[in-house]
């Protein structure tokens, strides 16, 4: 830990002025004080302020509707080659409109709502320069892969100059996407979209879902454990990417599983559901134990008649209650057994 007097030798050796040494200790002592006032038990998550960004949303949806039905009506005589020029139009006017709201006004629902545009119009930009509806039609996707690629660097573009933590999702998705079609391409296209996420079937359709959602799951973990305080935006950008790789990961593992409709793919379903149960535990985050739920409720259909199925929502509904009541005590617990093996430094602090 670096404290003053290594700051104050670091200004008369040089390496940093007064005024950056002032800096990092403001800096320190605020995030120690937002450190402090930080509930333990909460999991930050919000997508607007108030009302007004409500107010301002459902402003930016009729003047997106308006901006696009006269655009469409002043190109219609000239045919579809001009929507990229529209969408470069388009563009401009998006990341003016985000200047102001995400910049300047830092409005969060506004913002989710801006970046769904953008990525949107560049995607419908892209399609219309790149892609080859008569390839498409022939079921050869190939043409998608430029469109697709382009989009996912605007995004970036978008991410560095905004730093908005839900673009992540978008980036992710976009990823699974990308990795999807290339496969298709080099390959053959997937016969039914339940192969996408089946292990047991043929093709690599199935190991490249499993290969992008350990990747996200890997990325959200590097913010998070970059701070564990959950104080900067290196959280928010985690929990976004944690959305995606949760029922990515959960949906592989248990599809798969469920597939085969023996007892003993039944007990290892319910074993890789109590270990991702656990991992979300761990983290201090929800969404791996929501997909987890979810799959229970799914096998107890499968598995049980109505009766015992019945019995076993009122119990897993009673456990879900009680872990979101308790979720800090138990998670002390567990990370209380478990220390030795732990990054603790790393992970969100307990009670």
């Amino acid at each position: 830990m670096i404290g003053r007097d290594d700051l104050s030798a670091a200004v008369r050796a040089g390496i940093i002025s007064e005024s950056q040494a002032i800096s990092i200790m403001t800096l320190a002592v605020s995030r120690r004080e937002e450190a402090k006032c930080l509930k333990p038990i909460e999991e930050p998550f919000k997508i607007f302020n108030g009302l007004n960004e409500i107010f301002i949303v459902v402003g930016l949806g009729i003047l997106t509707l308006g901006w696009y039905s006269t655009s469409l009506l002043f190109i219609g005589s000239r045919g579809f080659e001009q929507i990229p020029i529209l969408s470069f139009a388009s563009a401009v006017f998006i990341w003016l409109l985000c200047e102001y709201f995400i910049r300047h006004r830092r409005m969060l629902a506004p913002a989710i709502i801006l970046s769904l545009l953008w990525t949107g119009n560049a995607s419908l930009g892209f399609s219309f320069s790149y892609a080859e509806i008569f390839m498409i039609i022939q079921q050869d996707y190939s043409s998608l892969l430029m469109p697709i690629g382009l989009t996912m660097l605007s995004l970036l573009v978008f991410w560095w100059r905004f730093a908005l933590p839900f673009v992540m999702v978008l980036i992710a998705l976009g990823t699974f996407s990308f990795a999807l079609l290339l496969t298709a391409v080099q390959t053959d296209t997937p016969a039914t979209a339940m192969n996408i996420f089946l292990l047991s079937r043929e093709g690599p359709f199935a190991w490249v879902t499993l290969a992008v959602g350990i990747c996200v799951f890997a990325v959200a973990m590097w913010f998070d454990m970059s701070d564990p305080y959950r104080i900067t935006r290196r959280s928010d950008q985690g929990f976004w990417l944690h959305i995606v790789a949760a029922p990515v990961l959960t949906n592989t593992f248990a599809l798969s599983l469920i597939e085969q409709e023996t007892v003993v793919s039944n007990l290892l379903l319910l074993l890789v559901l109590a270990v991702i149960s656990l991992v979300s535990v761990i983290i201090d985050r929800r969404s791996f134990l929501i997909s987890s739920a979810g799959y229970c409720v799914a096998l107890s259909i499968m598995v049980f008649d109505e009766f015992f199925a019945g019995g076993i929502f009122l119990g897993l509904g009673v456990f879900l209650l009680t872990f979101g009541s308790f979720w800090e005590r138990i998670r002390c617990q567990v990370i209380l057994l478990l220390k030795p093996v732990l990054p603790i430094k790393h992970l969100p602090p307990t009670i």
